[in-house]
């Protein structure tokens, strides 16, 4: 499959090596692709690196994981057009950083970031996930409990299954967790701050969040 990916942070980049592992075609967009050349050399041609509009127009399936402040202006440099009728990955986390405060969500109760990125993309079937999770896990998460779950949201379900098979096969077999529709998403990203939270009073990253059902 080709996996678009608009983002070259270390979320995009973490799922453009995890992704291109699986033998999927991977293109990672940045506003300078320049600065990709050495990742791409590094993947020794597993990636390709380019523009945001060329990586969404070559993806069948594009994740978008950039800083929220700008994914509006990432989604416009690539063009819309180009995401209409794909399942779009929204990997994002609107994040809002005030000195001497401890991280916060900049929108929240009644909106969040992934029903932002659907209003975005109206021809698009937009799917939250990723957002809850600490780049190094997002491939072959090694957890002394196993797997963490990987909840999911989104509106369309062959979406949602396609994006839930992708998630599966970089390590996460059983341990995706659909919670529903997009708006899911304003009780998912404030678990991203639980998450960043723990680690800021820990000063530890290796922790993750898993569904126990009896």
């Amino acid at each position: 499959m080709k996996i678009g990916i608009l983002g070259s942070g270390d979320v995009g980049k973490a799922l453009a090596r995890g992704f291109a592992s699986r033998n999927h075609e991977v293109m990672i967009g940045s506003r300078e692709p320049e600065k990709l050349q050495e990742f791409v050399i590094e993947q020794n041609g597993r990636v390709r690196g380019g523009t945001f509009e060329e990586a969404a127009k070559f993806g069948e399936v594009v994740a978008i994981a950039t800083l929220f402040a700008g994914t509006k202006h990432a989604i416009d440099l690539a063009g819309p057009a180009n995401f209409a009728g794909k399942p779009v990955i929204d990997c994002t986390n609107p994040l809002k950083f005030e000195e001497g405060k401890m991280p916060e969500l900049s929108i929240g109760f009644d909106n969040s970031a992934g029903e932002e990125v659907q209003r975005w993309l109206p021809d698009s079937r937009v799917v939250k996930a990723f957002n809850i999770i600490g780049n190094q896990f997002m491939v072959d998460p090694q957890l002394p409990g196993g797997p963490p779950t990987m909840f999911i949201a989104g509106n369309d379900d062959g979406a949602k299954k396609m994006v839930t098979q992708l998630i599966e096969s970089l390590g996460w077999q059983g341990a995706v967790s659909d919670l529903g529709g997009i708006e899911e998403s304003r009780y998912l990203e404030p678990m991203c701050i639980v998450w960043v939270h723990y680690g800021m009073r820990t000063g530890s990253w290796d922790h993750a969040f898993k569904m126990l059902t009896k």
